[in-house]
């Protein structure tokens, strides 16, 4: 697959916010869009510096070492560029929404959202989380995942307890559950990419809601 040119923009834009110039971040962004659909495609173990430079066009590696250092140095970009565009994604839709059911509903609504707009860092996410055996990776690549994925959820979930907006139930059961019903949507778009997203993230947003509710 082929990164998007609406990723490969908003990549870059995040890369600009790290203070480079405008080449540098151009750069770091064409090959992280490069690692990113590499892994994509072949997962992360087949991902190597030899395929990103195929794929980005580059006529050596080095210029990968040069921007990068190293594959952990490169992953760390990665993880942190996909995440960085995840936050970005998420606060858009939720701008100006403050009580408790309100933000939990932007978030799934978001989540939801989020597969059918950036499906390639979904895949990568995955992948990337599942990365902890790679001894040349970044090691925070699968624990930053994973609390992105669920460690943030389940605090929200905690403080909305405790300031009486949600109901009693284990915030950690609540977070996981949330993470497997995106999950399990994610799995049924990426075998019919013609699915109704729009109505999977406001059925599942009613569902929990009414589960979480005081």
């Amino acid at each position: 697959m082929q990164v998007t040119p609406s990723t490969q923009s908003a990549m870059q834009e995040v890369q600009a916010e790290l203070g480079l110039s405008v080449t540098e971040a151009a750069r770091r962004a064409q090959i992280i869009g490069a690692t990113i659909a590499t892994i994509s495609d072949l997962g992360y173990h087949k991902t190597s510096f030899a395929k990103i430079k195929e794929r980005a066009g580059l006529s050596s590696t080095r210029i990968v070492s040069y921007h990068f250092t190293n594959k952990a140095g490169l992953m760390q970009a990665v993880v942190t560029t996909a995440t960085g565009m995840k936050d970005k994604f998420l606060e858009e839709r939720i701008q100006g929404t403050t009580d408790r059911p309100g933000l939990l509903r932007g978030y799934i609504e978001s989540e939801i959202a989020f597969l059918g707009s950036y499906p390639e860092l979904v895949r990568v996410m995955v992948e990337m989380g599942a990365s902890g055996s790679d001894a040349e990776g970044w090691f925070m690549s699968a624990p930053l995942v994973e609390e992105f994925r669920t460690g943030r959820l389940e605090r929200q979930l905690r403080q909305g307890q405790q300031e009486g907006a949600f109901g009693g139930f284990a915030a950690d059961v609540m977070a996981l559950s949330i993470a497997q019903a995106i999950d399990g949507v994610a799995a049924k778009f990426a075998a019919d990419p013609k699915l109704d997203l729009e109505r999977y993230g406001r059925e599942l947003a009613d569902l929990f809601v009414k589960a979480t509710a005081a």
